[in-house]
């Protein structure tokens, strides 16, 4: 029982294995030692243990996780674009046990009704996934209280942290241009509005990541000796038997933590762990498809070209990559230091004393307001007929479904040794819910170490509709900014170079919001403006890191990677539960999604071993499990509580 770096001689095999220590991953495991004890489980995950880690456990510090040299993040290099100015694009993702929910943004939202009705998949549309996510979560919020769960592991709060001034200010400027606030925007179906957005914080502070509240409270408590995590390990492929049955994987050290990588790596003879019931991927959407090319499941082509003897041929493997494309724009205010995490992130505060003294800041993502936004019909019109044609097929009759996110963030995600230093200066991020932009994620040799080959697909969509989402947004938000008292210039050099005279011109500073102001009086934009817009967008576009659907769940000839009870196709006893599955993308920040993917996932899979002890939806008196302490030490360090 317990974390290792080096397997035990007496786990060469266990009944189930979790390849991948990733969100969703965690969720399944916890699960299934709740229903079954006696269930022996191998979580096998690439990266560090990091219980109790400051970087991970507290709020206000992610983003260091930004930083290339964290170690808690995995970066991943995409092709160059000149859909994006020829850049080189990075998509970070969770490098840790926890996956993404240890290094994210921590933002409560929930996907709309129709984006899991139109998964078109059974047993998963929306009202079979509500009772899912009622269950992940303790919620702290001022939502109706039948939509959301109240006795699970997952704090949803504000924190220990709300700049109310900053917060209320999105607010009323939101509400000047035509967009109210609602007390809860994540019921499935509220849409078109702003909220005082909750976070995967709790109360006390600490993030609420899958890992701390699924799998470390049970390790912790010596209750569950079969639950077993190996760090550091990378899983190189899954074994399969001569019946195309999964019977383990073969894993290595991960060379990064290696003594000497270069000679070490040549050196490396892979090991093997044997699974008596089950193989679950759980390596997020980047590694999953990944792990499954290597393993000889995908497109024959892109395994012949690796050398990878095929087992199963299946198209849809790393085919069909989203991500949310978001832009970040920079603004000065009068706010303080107090008010924003700016402090935190460039030294001007001792992060070891902040610890010590319980600086409030710690407890923050600094989102405290933001909403899902969609069009007026004039607006949609003058995007143009392309735009308009979108608009009508997939929008304008399905009215929950938001065409961007747009969120006050308070901070500032730059250098911010090249900030003028006379403000605070905080971002406002937009970013769109429903990419018609495709990519993909292959291998190009056996080897787990080599270069991919990864598209990420940005603005590569038909009549560039992704795009006019963008300039859109852009206007929007500019507005909803200069109606703010908080309001003080644009940081120029993250806003487009509008050509000399323009009426859009930048306000480097100023002493308040723009006078004047009604919701008809608006920046004038001329057609130079909106090029120039555009090629701030293509410099500057990247991730959220919300990939998803590349092994999706969907019939074989719609290039459907799994069937609805997360197996792969022709292959026996292998399962993929993280956000690969998703057959459409959701108009919400994904740890929500990652979250009920797991414990929808896990349902599935403790029906199919027939574990006695249930732990279903709707079941009572079994085994409860809410990780709401964590007791002892992992790998020596002294750790608070994190509930």
């Amino acid at each position: 029982m317990g974390i290792y770096t080096k397997l035990p001689s007496d786990l060469g095999e266990v009944d189930v294995i979790v390849a991948g220590g990733g969100l969703a991953g965690c969720v399944v495991a916890g699960r299934l030692a709740e229903a079954d004890p006696n269930l022996s489980i191998l979580i096998i995950e690439q990266g560090l243990n990091s219980y109790g880690a400051p970087e991970v456990v507290h709020p206000g510090l992610y983003p260091r996780n930004l930083f290339p040299n964290s170690k808690y993040t995995l970066f991943w290099q995409g092709n160059e674009s000149p859909q994006l100015a020829d850049r080189k694009p990075i998509v970070p993702s969770g490098g840790t046990l926890g996956g993404g929910s240890a290094i994210n943004w921590m933002v409560y939202t929930r996907g709309q009704r129709s984006d899991y009705d139109s998964w078109e998949t059974e047993g998963w549309a929306a009202n079979d996934m509500l009772p899912f996510m009622k269950k992940f979560e303790t919620y702290h919020g001022v939502g109706d209280k039948e939509s959301h769960g109240h006795d699970g592991p997952v704090n949803v709060s504000k924190g220990t942290h709300t700049c109310k001034e900053a917060e209320q200010a999105f607010i009323d400027a939101s509400n000047e241009m035509g967009y109210s606030e609602l007390k809860d925007l994540q019921n499935l179906d509220a849409n078109n509005a702003t909220e005082r957005w909750l976070k995967y914080i709790g109360p006390n502070g600490r993030r609420q990541d899958a890992a701390h509240r699924y799998v470390y409270p049970k390790i912790n408590s010596g209750e569950y000796p079969n639950l077993h995590v190996v760090c550091e390990k990378q899983v190189i492929r899954v074994l399969f038997d001569e019946n195309k049955k999964a019977v383990g994987v073969e894993y290595q050290t991960n060379p990064k933590f290696l003594p000497n990588p270069e000679f070490m790596t040549a050196k490396q003879t892979p090991r093997t762990v044997k699974a008596r019931k089950m193989v679950i991927l759980s390596a997020g959407a980047n590694a999953t498809p990944l792990i499954l090319e290597r393993s000889g499941v995908g497109n024959k082509e892109i395994l012949e070209r690796a050398s990878v003897p095929l087992v199963e041929e299946l198209p849809g493997v790393g085919h069909d990559y989203q991500d949310h494309h978001l832009t970040l724009y920079a603004y000065r205010t009068n706010l303080s230091s107090k008010d924003t995490i700016n402090a935190l992130s460039d030294g001007r505060v001792d992060i070891a004393e902040a610890i010590k003294n319980t600086d409030e800041r710690l407890g923050t993502n600094a989102m405290d307001a933001s909403g899902k936004f969609r069009p007026t019909e004039q607006d949609v019109d003058a995007l143009g007929p392309e735009f308009r044609a979108a608009w009508d097929r997939d929008f304008k009759d399905v009215a929950d479904r938001p065409l961007m996110i747009i969120a006050l963030y308070l901070c500032y995600y730059g250098d911010h040794s090249m900030l003028p230093d006379d403000a605070e200066y905080v971002s406002m991020a937009n970013w769109t819910a429903y990419p018609y932009s495709r990519g993909s994620i292959h291998i190009t040799s056996q080897d787990v170490n080599a270069p991919i080959d990864f598209d990420v697909g940005y603005l590569k969509d038909a009549n560039d509709i992704d795009l006019k989402k963008h300039i859109w947004a852009y206007k929007l938000q500019r507005e909803i900014w200069r109606r703010m008292p908080i309001f003080r210039g644009e940081l120029a050099s993250s806003h487009p170079c509008f050509p000399e005279g323009s009426k859009a011109a930048v306000i480097e500073k100023c002493d308040g919001p723009v006078p004047n102001q009604g919701k008809e009086d608006k920046i004038e934009y001329s057609a130079e403006d909106d090029k120039a817009i555009e090629q701030k967008i293509r410099e500057i576009v990247s991730t959220t890191w919300h990939s998803l659907g590349t092994a999706k769940m969907a019939p074989r000839d719609q290039k459907g990677v799994l069937d609805p009870s997360c197996s792969v196709y022709g292959i026996q006893n292998l399962k993929v539960a993280d956000l690969s599955l998703c057959p459409q993308n959701v108009g919400a920040n994904t740890g929500g999604t990652a979250f009920v993917v797991g414990e929808r996932a896990a349902d599935i899979f403790i029906k199919e071993l027939g574990l006695s002890l249930g732990g279903g939806v709707g079941d009572e008196g079994k085994r409860r499990d809410s990780g709401n302490t964590v007791k002892g030490e992992v790998g020596g360090q002294n750790v608070v509580p994190v509930n």
